[in-house]
């Protein structure tokens, strides 16, 4: 069997019959366990080694960090190196994988063969040239698939810094968005002797739909609007922003609610260039009688909250948004604000969020949170009717804009102050 191994192999291939019997007769043969090393990376290597059976691992490194670089089986060779250069350092380690059986012939041996059978040195040229120019097709095409993939890696990084700075562009883009959203809002609500209001709002994005209002309109009366456009994100912060400022001019020149929200539709209908539309509920609070005459256009009806704590939804019949026809149908209704008592205005985001589970907020529980507030002020109701929405919802992802809007009555005169916003967009 030994005999035919060394025919096989091409350092000995060119040897008669007589001469592979010689090499065979000066052979050491070596036994391996499974697991033992033969030799290690970087030490001097002075011996051929010829595969007899087993397997033989080699590798680049040991433990965690090792490479595996071959696998050589019964008949293969290693090591040749280690013939020709004297004091040459071994490029790799080696270890059998199973037990194995190993010849091995050192660098005298293979000297003083070649100078008996100097075809001998003629094969080792050959083999060596093989050898070199196998490496050198081999490190062409390595360094041709790593240039095509550092080619590959460049284009997906410059792919990817593209994507960043467009981000960062569309974040910043965003942030303005954000900035001019909530410069429409108002920075300060008024502040009355007989009337305190509050407001909060919390988009599901960096920007929404939803906007709110309360203004002075003369010295006997307030203005109070919120709103809901379809659909978020910046479109509707575009369109929220048109309607608001509608709604704000149309009140210098209309009487009614009802007027308002009429001459709002005609403006956004009238060059039905847009599919959006918007809910909305406008109403002129009058401080003198506590009346709070709305126009209700396809909105959340108000919750009445009264000082004993009792929570009544206000009467209400259809009414449609604006934006969606020429010709809308409100519910125009009138309401008398009872002393103690905290109208509460919202978005259908605050009854439409949900929980982990799934399962909504739902208006009976709105009332029932509210009911609990009723010796709070304005903003301390939508403070707390907000931190208990949170709280609900446990983490789990905000599908719509939330929006609230309180208007709280008390005793004494009805003079104008005003105080700072406590509102914000988001947290």
């Amino acid at each position: 069997m030994t005999y035919n191994l060394l025919s096989q192999i091409p350092l000995f291939a060119d040897l008669s019959s007589e001469e592979l019997g010689h090499i065979q007769s000066v052979l050491d043969v070596q036994e391996l366990a499974g697991g033992e090393i033969l030799f290690r990376e970087g030490e001097i290597g002075e011996r051929l080694y010829i595969v007899v059976n087993g397997i033989i691992e080699v590798l680049m490194g040991e433990g965690k960090e090792e490479m595996l670089l071959n696998v050589l089986r019964t008949g293969e060779y290693l090591g040749e190196m280690g013939l020709i250069l004297p004091g040459g350092r071994r490029t790799a380690t080696v270890r059998a994988r199973e037990k194995s059986v190993l010849l091995s012939m050192s660098r005298a041996q293979f000297l003083e063969l070649a100078r008996k059978n100097p075809q001998l040195s003629v094969s080792m040229v050959r083999v060596l040239s093989q050898r070199l120019d196998a490496a050198n097709t081999h490190s062409f095409h390595d360094l041709t698939e790593k240039n095509k993939q550092l080619q590959a890696a460049y284009d997906d990084l410059k792919s990817a810094q593209i994507q960043i700075i467009e981000k960062e562009r569309l974040e910043r883009e965003l942030q303005v968005a954000a900035d001019i959203q909530l410069s429409i809002l108002p920075d300060e609500l008024p502040e009355l002797d007989e009337f305190d209001f509050g407001a909060r709002i919390l988009p599901a994005r960096q920007v929404g739909g939803d906007f709110y209002d309360i203004f002075q309109l003369n010295e006997n009366q307030v203005g109070v609007v919120i709103g809901d456009v379809a659909d978020k994100g910046v479109p509707s912060a575009i369109f929220m922003a048109r309607v608001h400022a509608l709604i704000m001019a149309e009140t210098d020149i209309n009487a009614t609610s009802g007027e308002v929200m009429q001459a709002v539709n005609r403006h956004i209908t009238r060059l039905q260039k847009s599919t959006q539309f918007v809910t909305a509920l406008y109403g002129i609070l009058d401080l003198k009688t506590r009346a709070f005459n709305y126009a209700r256009a396809g909105h959340e009806p108000p919750l009445l909250l009264y000082a004993d704590g009792t929570v009544e939804r206000l009467p209400h019949g259809s009414g449609m948004a604006l934006g969606l026809w020429g010709t809308v149908m409100l519910d125009e209704r009138a309401v008398t604000l009872p002393r103690g008592s905290t109208l509460l205005l919202f978005t259908d985001g605050l009854t439409d969020c949900r929980d982990p589970n799934g399962e909504l907020f739902g208006l009976e529980r709105i009332k029932q949170k509210l009911s609990e507030l009723n010796n709070n002020n304005a903003q301390q109701i939508c403070d707390r009717l907000l931190a208990s929405l949170k709280k609900y919802q446990a983490g789990s992802k905000q599908d719509d804009d939330v929006t609230l809007v309180a208007v709280h009555t008390f005793g004494g005169d009805s003079t104008i102050k005003i105080k700072k916003r406590q509102s914000e967009l988001g947290e």
